[in-house]
């Protein structure tokens, strides 16, 4: 692949400062959160998530929603 040059690259600066990309929020799949957990957290979590072949993501999800049922009841 070539390269592109000084001229190139500051033409393509511009045009895609100029012309940003538009995204339907409607239509993305994942929003990017950060959460800070505590050394304890972590390694539970990545225990439980070895052992049941469960992203960590899931696994929160799983503790959210079982506590919600709960305080329903």
């Amino acid at each position: 692949m070539p390269r592109m040059t000084e001229e190139e690259a500051w033409a393509l600066d511009e045009f895609v400062t100029k012309n940003p990309p538009r995204v339907d929020p409607l239509k993305a799949r994942h929003a990017a959160r950060m959460v800070t957990l505590d050394d304890f957290s972590v390694r539970y979590l990545m225990s439980v998530s070895i052992s049941t072949n469960k992203t960590p993501s899931e696994i929160i999800n799983e503790m959210v929603r079982e506590k919600a049922a709960a305080s329903v009841e």
